[in-house]
């Protein structure tokens, strides 16, 4: 009864999750956007900061609780789903991936700096001080370099684009905003709607994260296993499961389709760089904050620093090295990201390491 339980709070917790992010994650950026602030502004900062609401809100409470196992898990095997699963899935299932290629090459070298820090500043199993302040720094490095981008996409500068399709049609695809993120006309009305639509999201999320964390709890305690094993099975895929369907195209059709396309915050073209943009976000915000709210030292157990961390710099190299040296973006890299993410997985179950 309590396994049957603990399974259908999973299932009501991943759902809650994904509409209360989406949701709050809309709703916010038309608030900033009705505040007057530039629509690059709002791309830069609230609506990219959005894509990672699941795992900073079960973070904090997790972290909060005591429970930094699942903390830290959400983070690290969160942005090693997003690349190595949602992104791979991208770069092989679509027609075409295109991406600025100075972004990719930036985003990718802060992605493996990050995961440089962890592997350098988490001593005895603990995240030093000067660690959290070094990726609090890549944070706002981060949020610097989205500014600039979105500025120059905005205003349609030059940009070196690269794609996985031939370089030939590359004149013919442009990253522009593609229609699918409108905001509301200036109103009283509007914007109490759009603040009640922050306030709903968020408590939906909260539950949502609540759910989702009690029932890994139950699980790890149930199975006698180490709570970084579910992190990176049931809430690292079952946060990925919306962004898997928005991968695919929404292939069954649903009303989660409709749903995600009207709280929709960004172009659909740049989806798969929004994934890695996750990546970077669970590590560089989330982490940070779960050690602020833990008000200690965070742990950071084995498990994590020998599967998570090698895995996030294995796959941000398959990325960044194309694009800087060949300049091209290329299908192989989706399925080698995706065979880094089957053998970590494989890794987790078979192997888990104690004091994670």
């Amino acid at each position: 009864m309590i396994v049957f339980l603990a399974f259908v709070l999973y299932l009501l917790g991943m759902v809650l999750a994904a509409v209360g992010s989406r949701l709050a994650g809309r709703c916010a950026t038309w608030c900033f956007a009705l505040c007057g602030f530039p629509l690059w502004v709002v791309s830069a900062t609230v609506a990219c900061l959005c894509i990672a609401l699941p795992q900073l809100m079960l973070a904090f409470l997790a972290s909060g609780l005591s429970v930094t196992s699942l903390a830290v898990g959400t983070a690290l095997a969160g942005a090693v789903a997003d690349v190595g699963l949602v992104l791979a899935v991208c770069l092989l299932r679509r027609q075409s991936v295109i991406v600025d290629r100075g972004e990719l090459i930036r985003k990718c070298l802060i992605l493996l700096f990050a995961c440089v820090v962890l592997l350098v500043f988490v001593r005895d199993g603990l995240l030093s001080y000067t660690g959290v302040g070094l990726l609090m720094a890549l944070f706002v490095l981060f949020v610097m370099e989205n500014i600039v981008y979105q500025h120059r996409m905005i205003y349609e500068e030059e940009m070196d684009l690269i794609t996985t399709r031939d370089p030939a049609a590359i004149s013919a695809l442009r990253l522009r905003d593609d229609g699918t993120v409108r905001f509301p006309a200036m109103s009283v009305k509007n914007s109490l709607r759009n603040l009640g639509g922050v306030l709903l999201g968020m408590a939906v999320l909260v539950v949502g994260a609540y759910s989702l964390l009690y029932a890994s709890v139950v699980f790890a305690n149930l199975t006698g296993t180490i709570q970084a094993l579910w992190a990176a099975t049931l809430l690292s895929l079952g946060f990925s499961l919306p962004l898997l369907a928005e991968a695919f195209h929404h292939p069954l059709g649903s009303a989660w389709k409709r749903f995600a396309e009207r709280c929709r915050i960004y172009p659909d073209s740049s989806f798969p760089m929004n994934l890695l943009n996750a990546a970077i976000l669970n590590i560089t915000l989330v982490l940070p904050l779960a050690s602020l709210m833990y008000r200690r030292r965070l742990p950071v157990g084995e498990q994590f620093r020998t599967y998570e961390v090698p895995a996030c710099i294995v796959m941000a190299l398959l990325l960044l090295l194309p694009a800087l040296f060949k300049r091209r973006l290329y299908r192989w890299q989706g399925a080698a990201c995706l065979t880094v993410y089957f053998c970590y997985l494989a890794a987790v179950l078979f192997a888990p390491l104690a004091g994670a």
